[in-house]
Order: C-alpha cells, then structure tokens, then sequence
C-alpha cells in the first residue's frame, strides 16, 4: 500500500512531547486492548479514514479494514480519485465480535454502497447490539439510518444528509463532535481534530449501557 504525508490527527496541544517518556507511554497504552474495525467500500473520504486510524493506532489500538472488496479499496480526495488502501478483512469474512469498536468514515459514493448492501448493515447492527462504541463522520451516519439504529439519538453529520437523519428520529445538532452513549458523530474534515479526541475516549471507555440497537 502506497502512504502519503497526511496532516495530524491531533490538534496542535493534543501533540506528544517528544520529551515527556512517561506521558507517551500512557498514550501509547491507552488503546492497547482495543481492536476497531474500519468498515468502507470504494469512495471514501480519504483524510476521513487516515486521520482517525492513525489517531487510533498512536493510542495503540489494532485497526482492520473491512469491506465489500476483497483486496483494496479505493479513496477520494474531493472529487479526484486518491490511493488504493489495503483491505486487511474482507466482509464476508469479519465477525463483529473480534471488534471492541467501529468507525465509519464518509465520502459520497462509499456510505451510498454500504447503506444497500445487507452483510454491512447487519455488521454495523451488531455493535449497537452489543453496546460497543461506534464513530462515523461527515456522509457516514447515512449507513446508520439503513441500519436502523439512529432513532433518539443525538448526532450530527455533514449539513446535506441532517434531514434524512431527522426524517429518521435522530436529535440532529450543528456541532463539531457529538457524543451520545457511546455514538460519536462529526460534521466534515475541519471537525476532525475533535472529533479523534472523543473517538480515543469513548473507545477506551468500551461498551456503553446506552449503546443499542
């Protein structure tokens, strides 16, 4: 798999002090037992999927990526097609089960696969089920509504999909990062920041008695 330089995936006073071994150690520990799964197919936000996995995996967490297509996906930036990324599970083959959380991130054209195809939805179903932590940003609360897990909940997502997840039964709001019972939801890249602080949190916290399906 191909890497580019890619901005932090922590503001700027969330930054390690390279000279603080003590602090970085307990960074690098905080996600240690965490395993999340990264579930998308072709499209996605390129920056939506880098940014927070490499905020996950400095916090030591063990990331997959699961999706429809058996070897690599494909990422976007903007509207230009970006790098092939190296699928580490295909979804016919993931089990919910060996994931502790799950993070979506968005794009246009990969939300709109998943949210039609049934293995993704019943994936995604499960770790409401189990009350486990789920993050999604920006177009990827939309696999949420086809998973029938958004009603009641507080959310928010980029501002053109905000009536589909009301029309649904979500508590829209127009705010960087929202975080309810274990669900963390953002608005666009600019949120990111944010929005991989309260991902880091709620996926160290684990499972979350409000977190249902």
């Amino acid at each position: 798999m191909t890497f580019q330089k890619q901005i932090s995936p922590f503001p700027c006073n969330l930054l390690l002090n390279g000279n603080d071994k003590k602090e970085d150690s307990i960074m690098a520990e905080t996600l240690s037992n965490r395993k999340v799964a990264i579930l998308t197919a072709d499209g996605f936000e390129e920056i939506e999927l880098t940014s927070p996995r490499d905020a996950l995996q400095l916090e030591g967490a063990t990331t997959h990526i699961v999706s429809p297509s058996k070897d690599v996906v494909r990422a976007k930036k903007g509207n230009e097609w970006s790098l092939d990324f190296d699928v580490d599970m295909s979804l016919d083959k993931a089990n919910p089960n060996d994931y502790d959380a799950l993070l979506l991130p968005g794009g246009v054209i990969n939300p709109d696969t998943l949210r039609v195809d049934e293995k993704a939805l019943e994936f995604v179903k499960a770790f409401f089920s189990a009350g486990k932590p789920v993050a999604a940003i920006c177009h990827g609360p939309q696999v949420l509504i086809d998973a029938e897990v958004v009603e009641g909940r507080r959310m928010t997502s980029v501002k053109n999909i905000s009536k589909d997840l009301i029309n649904a039964g979500a508590l829209w709001e127009d705010s960087a990062v929202v975080v309810d019972q274990g669900l963390v939801t953002s608005r666009t890249p600019d949120d990111l920041p944010d929005f991989n602080e309260k991902i880091i949190e709620e996926f160290a916290e684990g499972k979350h008695a409000g977190q249902h399906a």
